[in-house]
């Protein structure tokens, strides 16, 4: 049947941010991965200094390759199950597994039945201190802390506060009706996941309706905050740079 009406979207790209609803962004193959649909949420080519992937793996599908000298990863396991080989060491991962690769990490992903994966790599930027570790973990374990001294909310810090580390991966918790209390303003930026809920969001100079499952990317200095406004509590998972100097 013809299309009726107008095709409308919420995919809003500017110089500074996105966001992204999951339908709009294509499928994907990645030579690397087996049995994997990759969708790229994040490039350089649209302004952010980092990628970011979320990978659907199929039974007996993944992948296994070093990561080039000088770029770090992570993944998060948003549902299903996986093992990961990191540097010679096994761990079996489910859903809220995490794990921070260090610059030129050997890896390898195996999924026997299904899993949904947000994988992210940068370039890390070095630092005369004692270089970071590779983290394992399980968002289950990390515990929350509240923004700001608002006790409502709650920032779940998956990697260490230190500054071996160029790169922080946050989860935030929002009960229904509850916002970020400032709009913020500044250098890092940010590729941030919606993994349960909805909200308005406020990117630039106009407030965005968002919900699970969307993908939005801050640059430096793009005015942001949230308001949470679903029944249930939204959650995101979000990626932003830390503990460097500005590069001139």
């Amino acid at each position: 049947m013809p299309q009726q009406g107008l095709v409308t979207s919420r995919v809003v790209v500017e110089r500074n941010f996105c966001l992204l609803p999951p339908e709009g962004v294509p499928a994907s193959v990645l030579p690397e991965w087996t049995a994997t649909t990759a969708r790229i949420l994040a490039a350089p080519a649209l302004g952010a200094r980092f990628a970011m992937y979320l990978f659907e793996v199929g039974a007996e599908g993944g992948a296994g390759h070093k990561l080039p000298d000088g770029i770090e990863g992570f993944i998060y396991v948003l549902d299903g199950a996986l093992e990961l080989d990191l540097n010679s060491r096994g761990h079996r991962m489910s859903a809220g597994g995490f794990a921070y690769l260090t610059p030129g990490s050997r890896f390898r992903v195996h999924v026997k039945q299904r899993a949904r994966v947000l994988c992210l790599k940068k370039r890390f930027q070095a630092f005369d201190h004692n270089p970071p570790h590779d983290v394992v973990g399980t968002e289950g374990e990390v515990k929350g802390e509240p923004f700001m001294d608002v006790q409502e909310l709650l920032l779940k810090k998956l990697l260490p506060d230190d500054v071996s580390y160029d790169m922080a991966m946050n989860i935030f918790t929002f009960p229904p009706g509850f916002s970020l209390p400032i709009t913020e303003t500044h250098v890092m930026e940010h590729g941030l996941y919606m993994l349960q809920g909805q909200g308005v969001y406020y990117l630039g100079d106009r407030w965005m309706e968002v919900k699970a499952g969307d993908f939005i990317w801050m640059g430096p200095f793009c005015p942001q905050s949230f308001y949470a406004t679903s029944s249930e509590p939204a959650r995101y998972i979000y990626y932003k740079d830390v503990n460097r100097d500005v590069e001139l």
